[in-house]
């Protein structure tokens, strides 16, 4: 999970479809019994996802939040369950819910920041130990403030994550879902927006979106070659490549590009 650029939502009430999930070529899948799930089918969701897992299936869960009807029954059903590989927390807020949920289930923990106050404690969420990465829920903490779920609205809760996850030591954080399911342009282009904001990868509704979003995450081979020449200058000291002074920062970036490069090349191998 602290490497995934992408994670893949499949509701819990499909169980005819978490196979098919796991081989649509996310580096993730999270199985929901959160949201995709009708109140009237948690019961449910719950049972053929638990059964599942422990019938040799390996998935993340999202379960229901802290609070809720359905939030003891999530993790009393998942406790031991074999196939279980991550939690995925939404509505994270409280450090105390996520360290009991990495206790009781002993599993790393993807914590969702999607509310006010979720973002106003972001530092302490993302400090909580069993915390392996954060991830922007831009719908809902748009709807909780009133605002439009813009790229220019919620900027600053974007920024605030990447940040939060650098000082607590974490990997980049995961971007929010895109809701445009006929065009792909409209998720490659999220992405690099995300990417572009510090984030690393990135959750998803449906398979066709895998593809374009490991695109927009691999560097290009503009980006490659530019990387490798910085590189090559800094070995023989300062200079330029481009037109454009090679120093520390540079160099930095250049090697994040490759490793980048290197991430994704051998995903796909």
């Amino acid at each position: 999970m602290r490497a995934a650029r992408s994670m893949l939502f499949v509701p819990g009430t499909r169980p005819d479809r978490f196979g098919k999930a796991v081989a649509a070529g996310a580096d993730g899948v999270i199985l929901d019994l959160e949201d995709a799930v009708a109140e009237q089918e948690k019961v449910t969701a719950r049972q053929q996802v638990a059964q599942w897992l422990a019938d040799g299936g390996r998935a993340a869960v999202r379960l229901n939040p802290a609070g809720t009807a359905w939030h003891e029954e999530d993790l009393a059903a998942l406790r031991g369950a074999p196939g279980l590989v991550a939690v995925i927390v939404p509505k994270a807020e409280d450090p105390a819910v996520l360290e009991r949920v990495g206790r009781v289930l002993d599993r790393p923990v993807l914590a969702i920041v999607e509310s006010a106050v979720g973002l106003h404690r972001v530092h302490e969420v993302a400090g909580a130990e069993p915390v392996a990465r954060l991830a922007f829920g831009h719908l809902d903490y748009a709807q909780d403030l009133g605002c439009s779920p813009t790229r220019e609205a919620v900027a600053h809760a974007r920024s605030t994550v990447v940040l939060a996850s650098r000082v607590a030591g974490l990997a980049p954080p995961m971007d929010g879902v895109t809701t445009d399911l006929e065009h792909e342009e409209a998720t490659e282009e999220d992405t690099r927006y995300a990417l572009a904001m510090g984030f690393s990868g990135k959750l998803l509704i449906h398979p066709r979106q895998v593809a374009p979003t490991h695109r927009a995450l691999a560097p290009t081979q503009v980006e490659v070659d530019w990387a490798s020449r910085v590189l090559e200058v800094a070995q023989a000291g300062v200079g330029r490549v481009d037109g454009g002074m090679v120093d520390a920062p540079v160099i930095a970036q250049a090697q994040r590009v490759l490793d980048r490069h290197r991430a994704a090349t051998a995903a796909e191998g």
